[in-house]
């Protein structure tokens, strides 16, 4: 019932993707100029450049038709960036409460499949509620500036007081459909329960409402909206540009940077 949810490290046809461009949330300390690259591989030519510095935290990035970028902070700003690489100093307005706290705080940003019809642009984000928090998924119109008319369609369920283990990414698939991953909040068991939010993979249509054939819609004592269950924290996901999968990878427990880093300032383009 989840085959078209697939693991990143279990597809290796990634490798023959003819067309590679990524956009990526580099750590450069602050203060420290970084020169533009380019980096030989077995297979491919990478081109790296600095697209814009100045920033606390960037998590998620969407680009607007026109050029722009809109990034999100993690401390709870969503910022507009200029075609030219500039910040606006004036960070976006019209965003809900929002939990800045551990690991949480404004996450990722995603347009509207249809955006140039209906400029809707959706947030996730640690929610706050009664001295807990969860993740949460925000949509509201874009007027060219800011945000208007904005409406939560997504609560985590139960929230907790944790700070860790939030996911979250957001992705339409070809049919519109609204993917939010999701993390166990440091609690591994609530992974394995269908009746809990956390440790799962979320499938909306782009309205909030349950996907009628979502696995475990039919299930008794099953959340509807879930489409996978079992995960630690996925802090990654796309659609795979041919097929149309949705591909999306776990943060593990072991490895990566243990140093507390003050800034993450830079966001990078890579190109092939």
């Amino acid at each position: 019932m989840l085959s078209s949810f697939y693991p990143a490290r279990c597809r290796p046809e990634i490798s023959r993707l003819g067309i590679l461009i990524l956009y990526a949330v580099m750590l450069i300390p602050a203060g420290q100029a970084y020169a533009e690259k380019i980096i030989r591989t077995e297979k491919v030519t990478l081109k790296v450049e600095e697209i814009v510095r100045g920033l606390e935290h960037p998590w998620g990035l969407a680009f607007l038709p026109d050029g722009r970028m809109l990034i999100t902070e993690r401390p709870g700003r969503l910022r507009l960036i200029e075609r030219d690489g500039s910040l606006l100093s004036r960070p976006v307005q019209g965003l809900p409460p929002i939990s800045a706290h551990g690991q949480g705080g404004l996450l990722d940003v995603a347009l509207h499949p249809d955006f140039h019809s209906n400029a809707l642009v959706y947030l996730s984000y640690a929610g706050p509620g009664k001295g807990d928090m969860g993740t949460e998924v925000v949509r509201g119109r874009w007027n060219g500036t800011d945000l208007e008319n904005t409406e939560v369609i997504f609560r985590m369920l139960p929230k907790s007081g944790t700070g860790r283990h939030f996911g979250s990414r957001l992705v339409f698939d070809l049919e519109g459909r609204l993917y939010i991953t999701l993390g166990d909040r440091g609690n591994r068991p609530r992974a394995q329960k269908l009746n809990d939010h956390a440790g799962s993979v979320i499938r909306l249509n782009a309205d909030g409402s349950v996907v009628e054939d979502n696995p475990f819609a039919q299930k008794e004592n099953a959340f509807p909206e879930i489409f996978s269950s079992g995960h630690r924290n996925i802090q990654g996901a796309a659609l795979h540009p041919v097929s149309g999968e949705l591909w999306a990878h776990e943060h593990g427990p072991q490895g990566g940077v243990k140093a507390a880093v003050p800034d993450w300032p830079a966001v990078i383009l890579v190109t092939l």
